[in-house]
């Protein structure tokens, strides 16, 4: 079995979410689906993610990962050039680095590197493991070898990925990309080793409206907002609490969460929160967005979000922000001895002290 990571980005203006739900159009279902072609499998094979955003949310940084036979990569047919040569695959990456989706760094490059027409086939993701980038046409080129590596081995995975990724790019539609296809590391689980994820919330308060080219990302407020009061309010909320004043309660799951950071920039009429949290409960990120907004207006104080957090339970007065105004864009992971223990360590239910 080939665990891979993939990481993606997407549009969620018309998803009913990432979850695969009957008869909705959804993230997880629109790659899923795409992958069950690829590998002419009789059923989609299951995708697991880092974070599981809600209709009308966006993701710049997500991740996911999927289990496949290895000997399904055999469908992928890597073709010859003319003259019959065939690209040297790159050689499979085993160590693993700290990481994070969304980071555009091109990463460190293995020293049996091949390259064809300025893409590197052996550039090692800076997501641990190898990555490879789809190259034109999806044929390997640039070395010696008569044949391409079994279907069923390390090295004939590798070197059919920058084949998986472009059939994902022809499949998919425009508004979900796979950006980048790697072999995970032992012990790599999208959801559960993520150390921490990063949403950014964005909001614009001038008076006569939004820029309509970013309808889609960012809410328009039509009352002035106040910077300092913002971060003042954010403030009391940092640090391991429970969110449950915050949180649609789902059963089973605990509502404690550390949050690591929140806090507002504002870059003209647009004000952007950064929001970075271990881990979120159900519509966590968009109930603080929505408590803290009427606080930036000034017709509520600056310490009532922090009263709603320390009663621990649902406030009327706290309204959940619009998605189209929250965006996903990063998610990390541990170094790759850490993977297998931060997966064990998220799985237990959290109280607060412990």
């Amino acid at each position: 079995m080939v665990r891979l990571r993939l990481d993606l980005a997407y549009d969620g203006t018309d998803f009913s979410g990432w979850a695969k739900q009957p008869g909705r159009r959804t993230v997880q279902g629109e790659i899923e689906e795409a992958l069950g072609k690829i590998f002419r499998l009789p059923e989609p094979p299951a995708l697991t993610v880092a974070g599981r955003t809600d209709a009308g949310v966006h993701a710049r940084g997500q991740v996911a990962h999927v289990d496949l036979e290895a000997d399904a990569f055999g469908v992928l047919e890597i073709r010859r050039r003319r003259g019959g040569s065939l690209g040297q695959a790159p050689a499979v990456e085993t160590s693993y680095r700290g990481t994070s989706a969304g980071d555009t760094s091109p990463g460190e490059t293995s020293s049996r590197e091949a390259s064809v027409g300025g893409t590197s086939l052996g550039e090692t993701s800076p997501h641990g493991a190898l990555a490879v980038e789809a190259p034109p046409g999806g044929v390997l080129a640039g070395g010696p070898a008569d044949a391409p590596s079994e279907a069923g081995t390390p090295q004939g995975v590798a070197e059919r990925l920058p084949l998986l990724l472009k059939r994902l790019a022809g499949i998919l539609p425009p508004d979900v990309r796979v950006h980048r296809v790697t072999t995970a590391p032992e012990g790599f689980d999208a959801r559960f080793s993520a150390m921490s994820r990063r949403y950014a919330y964005r909001v614009c308060d001038a008076q006569g409206g939004g820029d309509p080219l970013r309808r889609h990302e960012v809410v328009w407020y039509p009352r002035p907002l106040d910077l300092d009061r913002l971060n003042a309010a954010a403030a009391a909320l940092l640090g391991e609490h429970d969110f449950a004043a915050f949180c649609k309660k789902r059963e089973g799951a605990t509502t404690i969460r550390e949050l690591q950071r929140l806090d507002w920039v504002r870059e003209g009429d647009l004000l952007v929160a950064t929001v970075v949290a271990d881990a979120f409960c159900h519509s966590m990120v968009r109930a603080l967005v929505g408590s803290l907004l009427p606080v930036g207006e000034g017709r509520l104080p600056v310490d009532w979000p922090g009263q709603v957090l320390t009663r621990a339970v649902r406030d009327s007065g706290v309204h959940v922000a619009p998605a189209h105004g929250l965006c996903l864009e990063e998610v990390r992971y541990p170094e790759g001895a850490e993977l297998a223990r931060r997966a064990a360590e998220t799985r237990r239910v959290r109280t607060l002290g412990v």
